[in-house]
């Protein structure tokens, strides 16, 4: 395919590699001006190594990145970079700073010089309004630690305008956004897009919502383009599936019967109760309890129910336990195991290796301080059972893709008695194979007779794979419970304000 002359971008034969492994093959990549560009392909295709040669954060091996102006003249790499900026799906606000230092900051080089917060101001309200004249004029001096994510996805692509970027890439931009807030933020794209030539590059799982804001979009499968700038409107949903090498097809888990209670043990002895004040649930053991709403208040319950909580809200009641874990540590001990869905900040262990990421709960259960010598052969056969490949379990956890790492999160779990374990979003920014692995996962838990209490804003998903679901509106409120025979995801929008 020719350049186009309109191109913000022009990718050809891109290759990269980390030592013997080879993850960029040769990638083809290009984006026109005013275009919302879809970046599809499975976790570990080379999407995020793209990413980051294009920004500068990684070298090429070999290939040719060419940027160009709006006249279609070739910029230098560096000028071009420059042009760029990427709106991650963990926003890199500073909560204490203001929305004008936050977007000013970034060009205040010189340290001994003074900060101007008058032309700060100026400079946030200019790039603000590009995007909404309102919320332009009422959010200029507030802490950015009090607005909603999509108010700060709003200041994180105000800061990338201000910096001059033609091109901006946004990755999973939706994740953790109502559908009310969705929507204007594709409102938001579409306008600068049309009205200021912006360029945006889509990366999503979320067949939907691609379809919904991308013009045009290009397939990454195993370091390789498999299709290079295609329109979506050419495209079914199952053409898009094999091409990233996925397989089409229901992605529910088989469902076992919500109790699985040994020879002589009572329903009794082995419920667990999940209460707050007027309200309280009762689950079998092998229950897959799926929790739909905005974070407000499935953060709360989950707090609850995993120890983390200051004030006491929800509590878990089981025979044998406490009224309330005093602490995460005194909750997975008693056999309550949580991942987070914070993976980048508060799940992988960056600095350590897979083996002490994929081990970290055991030896917190076994009150272990140093590696026992099973653990090797105890990590490989979880690894395995997880389909993660891994040259070594000594490498650390940034050499494998963002889908992976989460499997690494669960298999913390996987084999552990536990009664309990509560998942925060565990299928956020993983490709369709990847989820159905982790559904299949849910359900082999549940069949172990643990109780499986599982957030995530995709209430598809909880329908398909959960035996009840609790709903919280947007403001925290619990708004009710759906058993099986009553699923519809048009109930589920009702009850939480959430379309996903």
């Amino acid at each position: 395919m020719s350049d186009n002359p309109r191109n913000v971008i022009t990718v050809r034969g891109l290759t990269k590699s980390y030592g013997a492994t080879s993850v960029l093959k040769g990638v083809d990549f290009s984006v026109a001006r005013g275009e919302v560009h879809a970046l599809l392909g499975g976790n570990g295709a080379g999407k995020s190594t793209m990413i980051r040669i294009i920004t500068g954060a990684s070298s090429k091996n070999d290939g040719d990145i060419r940027f160009f102006d709006s006249d279609g003249r070739e910029r230098s790499e560096t000028e071009g970079r420059g042009k760029v900026a990427v709106v991650h799906q963990e926003l890199a606000l500073l909560p204490h700073l203001t929305v004008a230092e936050n977007i000013a900051l970034p060009r205040h080089r010189k340290a001994s010089g003074l900060f101007r917060r008058r032309a700060a101001a100026e400079q946030a309200f200019d790039a603000l309004r590009m995007i909404d004249q309102d919320f332009a004029a009422k959010s200029v001096h507030k802490l950015v630690g009090s607005l909603s994510l999509h108010e700060g996805q709003m200041v994180e692509i105000a800061r990338a305008l201000s910096s001059g970027a033609e091109l901006i890439l946004l990755d999973e931009p939706t994740a953790n956004l109502t559908a009310v807030e969705t929507e204007r933020l594709f409102a938001v794209l579409r306008r600068l897009t049309r009205d200021n030539d912006l360029s945006v590059v889509f990366v999503s799982h979320r067949m939907k919502e691609i379809r919904q804001i991308a013009n045009v979009c290009t397939i990454i499968r195993d370091g390789r383009t498999v299709l290079d700038r295609q329109a979506m409107e050419e495209l079914t949903d199952a053409d898009i599936i094999e091409k990233m090498g996925q397989v089409a097809g229901s992605l529910a888990a088989e469902r076992a019967p919500p109790t699985t209670l040994r020879p002589g043990a009572s329903a009794e002895r082995n419920t667990l109760t999940i209460k707050e004040p007027g309200f309280k649930l009762e689950l079998l053991p092998g229950t897959v309890l799926g929790v739909a709403g905005a974070s407000a208040g499935p953060a709360t319950l989950i707090e609850g129910l995993t120890g983390a909580a200051r004030k006491k809200r929800w509590t878990v009641a089981r025979a044998a336990w406490p009224d309330q874990f005093g602490s995460p540590r005194t909750a997975a001990r008693l056999g309550a195991g949580f991942v987070t869905g914070d993976r980048a900040h508060k799940g992988v262990l960056h600095s350590l290796p897979i083996i002490d990421n994929v081990m970290a709960s055991r030896r917190v259960i076994r009150g272990a301080a140093i590696a026992g010598s099973s653990e090797g052969a105890e990590c490989l056969d979880l690894l395995k059972a997880l389909k993660v490949k891994a040259a070594s379990i000594w490498d650390l956890p940034n050499t494998l893709s963002g889908g992976t790492q989460q499997k690494l999160l669960l298999a913390r779990w996987l084999g552990v008695p536990s009664r309990l374990l509560v998942l925060e979003e565990p299928t956020r920014g993983v490709d369709i194979g990847t989820k159905r692995e982790i559904y299949q996962l849910i359900r082999q838990m549940a069949a172990s007779g643990t109780v499986i209490v599982w957030w995530s804003t995709e209430n598809a998903e909880l329908l398909e794979v959960c035996d009840r679901v609790i709903a919280f509106d947007t403001e925290g409120r619990c708004a009710g419970v759906l058993e099986q025979n009553d699923f519809s995801e048009e109930k589920l929008v009702s009850l939480t304000g959430m379309a996903a």
